[in-house]
């Protein structure tokens, strides 16, 4: 892969945008990479959480590729290039985390809402300026954004293109975290270290309830299905034994 690095350690996997001398623009090398990455990921069975960020420190990912999205057309909308992606990583059945350090703009910024959470850098900046483009956030910020920050707060940030700092994307919900630069990384991976420690069935199908949830499905019979898997598994009566025991020794 020339655009995308991907390093796994632990059950943590750390995916790279990697075009830093172009603030990580989403081309379309970089969402067939992405793609292939997911693919592989996907079928490791020690995968607990995958942590998403940018390359070069000034950028998760500035959006779209202009250049490329500037000769786009009908249909090119149609096939969901971005979308798709976006959309791939919102169902990948682990936890995903965007790191976000400098701009997340456009489609920088629906990958990152994409991500079930989001720890930033004090240098974070979010936006979706695509109005301004002649075009709407098509990638999926028409939708999850409202999710996220609301509808009145969405309409108002879709509608102006406005840009916002680390501090006002956690004040509206937008981010889940804030620190500093420095502390980004580890901050993001002692998230998933957290994650990765409770029972990885448990994890995966609160993930796909939730998920249900806000797509329109019907989340209660859902819930029950994935309660009632988790209630055969294995590790369920292994840790809740292990709980009580310590319960007991603790009571002595």
């Amino acid at each position: 892969m020339t655009t995308v690095r991907v390093e796994v350690a632990e059950g943590i996997a750390l995916v790279t945008l990697d075009r830093p001398e172009v603030r990580n623009a989403i081309s379309a090398e970089v969402v067939s990479e992405l793609h292939a990455a997911l693919d592989d990921l996907g079928s490791r069975e020690d995968l607990r959480a995958v942590i998403l960020t940018g390359a070069g420190g000034k950028a998760f990912a500035a959006g779209a590729d202009i250049a490329e999205l500037v000769l786009r057309r009908r249909d090119d909308a149609f096939r969901a290039i971005n979308a798709g992606l976006f959309r791939r990583v919102e169902s990948f059945p682990r936890p995903t985390i965007a790191a976000v350090r400098g701009w997340a703009l456009g489609a920088g910024c629906e990958l990152a809402l994409a991500c079930d959470l989001r720890v930033c850098g004090e240098s974070a900046r979010f936006g979706q300026p695509e109005v301004g483009l002649g075009i709407i956030p098509g990638a999926g910020g028409c939708y999850r954004l409202p999710r996220l920050v609301g509808v009145g707060i969405a309409k108002e940030l879709i509608y102006t293109g406005r840009i916002i700092d680390a501090a006002e994307a956690l004040r509206i919900g937008l981010v889940n975290r804030v620190v500093a630069d420095g502390e980004l990384e580890e901050t993001a991976r002692a998230l998933a270290a957290e994650i990765a420690r409770n029972d990885p069935l448990a994890v995966r199908l609160a993930k796909s309830v939730m998920d249900a949830a806000f797509t329109g499905a019907e989340p209660y019979g859902l819930e029950l299905a994935a309660q009632a898997s988790c209630f055969e598994s294995p590790a369920k009566e292994e840790r809740m034994r292990s709980f009580l025991a310590r319960r007991k020794k603790d009571d002595r």
